[in-house]
């Protein structure tokens, strides 16, 4: 679904994502958007340093959900797959 401004729900979430990019860079990690479902589901792979780091679980529900429900008000869940 889109907004008036042309905006899907996936393009904003993108957009969230691009913006913490660089943070975890920083630490030698990444994320990767891997999909959007309807009823706001969005699922996300943790790569480089992240994918092993302990803390993970910490930054996705501190950092990246927490920004994405903020922002996104269409996102209902984050979820990492492997």
């Amino acid at each position: 679904m889109a907004d008036s401004q042309g905006s899907t729900v996936k393009d904003k979430v993108a957009g969230v994502i691009d913006q913490i990019r660089p943070a975890l860079q920083r630490d030698g990690g990444d994320i990767e958007l891997v999909d959007v479902t309807a009823d706001g589901v969005v699922s996300v792979r943790l790569q480089g340093a992240c994918s092993g780091c302990p803390s993970a679980a910490m930054t996705l529900s501190m950092l990246v959900e927490r920004k994405l429900k903020a922002d996104v008000p269409e996102v209902t869940e984050l979820v990492s797959i492997p």
